[in-house]
């Protein structure tokens, strides 16, 4: 199996898989970064999300091999304290119930937000509708999207 040297939140990991294995599952499995979630496997969900080279991207559809150079960043590596914007926002919005579904939720929007600091509230609906959320939160998370990027 080949070893991957993988650019993880910053930091140099290493990873001895196939090459078709799946980001999700190298993250997960190990490297033992459990906070990206497996929803359904076939990149329709978004709870799998982390952005690779600043891109929102569905782990669990990216085989390892594919990664090269590129940094990823996980719900882990958003930021250090927990205190990105959107973190904050979540808290504050309160939108979780499950919660499942949140790390992708906010990859997603974080990677918007990177790329459209100030959205409108169409260009956060269309951006969002790629993660489900089986609680229906839409309402709350298209919320502490809006309140995160008046704060960032």
């Amino acid at each position: 199996m080949p070893n991957y040297k993988l650019q993880i939140n910053g930091k140099t990991l290493q990873a001895n898989v196939e090459a078709d294995t799946p980001l999700l599952w190298v993250l997960r499995d190990h490297l033992g970064l459990v906070g990206t979630k497996y929803g359904c496997g076939i990149a329709q969900c978004g709870a799998c999300t982390v952005h690779v080279n600043g891109v929102a991207t569905p782990s669990c559809v990216y085989p390892v091999s594919a990664v090269g150079n590129s940094p990823v960043i996980t719900i882990e590596g958003l930021s250090e304290k927990g205190d990105h914007p959107l973190q904050l926002a979540w808290d504050e919005v309160d939108v979780a119930q499950c919660g499942y579904c949140q790390a992708g939720q906010i990859m997603t929007a974080a990677a918007l937000l990177k790329k459209n600091p100030k959205p409108s509230d169409e260009e956060i609906a269309s951006t969002m509708h790629r993660n489900i959320c089986r609680c229906g939160a839409y309402h709350r998370i298209r919320e502490a999207v809006k309140l995160a990027s008046t704060k960032a």
